[in-house]
């Protein structure tokens, strides 16, 4: 009999793709976020600003353009009410481009780069590569008017073509390459973006410099001295300027693949930096669905989402889960919402808040499947993935993951549960960051994925949607469900025998 065409894959999973397509940086994956939440009403304010909040209101601010926090109020908010944060990371493990990235060898032109992260190297020999990033531009002037000076622009850029190439070393040249290849990031990670004689006419054909008054002259001689004309020119291109007003820059190496949804049922995504946009597109839908008027109606707090930049490297930055981002904004939103004069609003407001720490999680490999402990191995298409660490690399307890597992239940989704083999070495999250610098109850969970800190990932199309499904119950049901969980404050009921009519009551 013939097989059934495959059915449509989830739509979370078809938008989830689309994002990934626009999201190339940390600083596209914040645009794209930011571009959704302003459609979906909510209102861009800024940490240098004063705020001016309202119960039921719904906002976010960017800080570095890497990292971006949502939120909405609840329209039954009170100082001192909870908080229910879902935190995610917009960095994934790439090579980006060195200060000074000029370098010739070989008759090749070639680009010096730097390894962020610890990504799986040998991946990206080979691939298609093009360049995005942010830069600095220098705009506008008048050469005849002193008094109109030039401004500069922070600005994104994306080379969606191939100019780039890593090729890797023939067998022919090196037979101990079958036996395995040990990558060495400075000799053997450094792109090739021409070759040296093409680069030549291509200057000589290019005529008189546009650049003639002194000083821009002088500038062009500086930025020429440290990139390769070439790269200049391709980056004025893409924004439109001179080369010699770009300021400088922040650029990472993308495979230009597009991200697909795959498989022979289409059951799958096949993408780059799916560790971690899935997260951030995930809690992004999730923030958006529950941030309707009707769903804050009766939510007496708030509900909040947040990406951070720079995981992959410790979080240790001003817009890493290891600064002071999210208890600012906590604590700016009490005092804006009237706390600024209640006594501990802001203390009681995080031991009464909720965080969901989601990063991608470990997906049984086939292959390779002793490398999971037997007890505890993630499917694709079985649910959102609670990750377990004894010594503390995870934030879950007990009690962090039966709230997010109960509140996936009871919204009919599945949930699944990781912990490492105990002969192995286990990675970490903004997780315990997290918990540890905010004191916030945190539970560490992500969706499942292969080749995580490959060039290209792979996830289920449906572990997308179960991600935003599980994650919008979080923010739909987690204030209820708190109330009937306590924890501390209730020692005296742990010490009367059971039955005890004061241990009902907490009299």
């Amino acid at each position: 009999a013939k097989m059934a065409p495959p059915p449509p894959p989830p739509q979370e999973a078809v938008d989830c793709v689309a994002y990934l397509n626009e999201a190339w940086t940390p600083y596209h994956a914040v645009v794209a976020s930011c571009r959704q939440l302003l459609a979906a009403g909510f209102k861009e304010i800024s940490e240098r600003d004063a705020w001016v909040l309202v119960p039921g209101g719904k906002y976010f601010f960017t800080r570095n353009m890497s990292a971006v926090t949502a939120f909405a109020v609840g329209a039954k908010y009170a100082p001192g009410n909870g908080f229910v944060i879902i935190g995610a990371h917009t960095d994934s493990p790439c090579p980006k481009l060195k200060p000074n990235t000029k370098h010739a060898s070989a008759g090749f032109l070639q680009v010096r780069v730097q390894n962020y992260g610890g990504g799986l190297w040998y991946t990206w020999f080979d691939r298609d590569l093009g360049v995005a990033g942010r830069v600095l531009v220098r705009r506008g002037g008048n050469q005849t008017d002193a008094t109109e000076h030039a401004k500069v622009c922070h600005e994104l850029v994306k080379i969606d073509r191939p100019v780039l190439r890593i090729p890797s070393l023939a067998i022919h040249l090196d037979r101990s390459l079958s036996e395995g290849f040990k990558v060495n990031f400075q000799t053997h990670m450094v792109p090739i973006i021409a070759t040296a004689v093409n680069a030549a006419l291509g200057e000589a054909a290019g005529g008189v410099a546009t650049a003639t008054e002194p000083e821009a002259k002088k500038r062009k001689e500086d930025v020429s001295a440290k990139h390769h004309p070439m790269l200049l020119e391709m980056l004025a291109e893409e924004l439109g300027c001179e080369p010699e007003d770009v300021l400088d820059f922040e650029l990472q190496l993308c495979d230009v693949q597009p991200s697909v949804i795959g498989g022979a049922r289409r059951d799958f995504i096949f993408s780059g930096r799916l560790d971690n946009l899935t997260s951030c597109y995930a809690s992004l839908r999730a923030i958006v669905t529950a941030s309707s008027d009707e769903s804050l109606a009766a939510e007496t707090g708030v509900r909040m989402m947040v990406h951070y930049d720079h995981e992959e490297v410790g979080s240790d930055s001003a817009q890493g889960a290891g600064s002071s981002m999210t208890e600012d904004a906590m604590r700016r939103i009490s005092a804006a919402l009237g706390g600024g004069a209640i006594e501990g609003a802001d203390e009681r407001a995080r031991r009464a808040s909720f965080c969901v720490s989601a990063d991608m999680a470990h997906a049984v490999h086939p292959n390779y499947s002793d490398k999971h402990e037997p007890g505890h191995q993630p499917k694709f298409g079985a649910g959102v993935v609670v990750k377990h660490n004894a010594n503390q690399r995870y934030a879950t307890d007990a009690v962090t993951s039966f709230l997010f597992r109960e509140l996936g239940e009871r919204a009919g989704l599945p949930v699944q549960e990781f912990v490492v083999r105990s002969d192995l070495g286990c990675g970490s999250t903004i997780g315990p960051i997290l918990s540890t610098n905010t004191g916030i109850r945190t539970v560490d969970v992500g969706a499942p994925q292969l080749s995580m800190h490959s060039i290209r990932e792979m996830t289920g199309c449906q572990d997308v949607e179960y991600a935003v499904k599980h994650f919008t119950a979080i923010y739909l049901g987690f204030t209820d469900l708190d109330k009937q969980l306590m924890v501390d404050g209730s020692i005296g009921n742990l010490c009367r025998p059971c039955g005890h009519p004061a241990a009902q009551t907490g009299a």
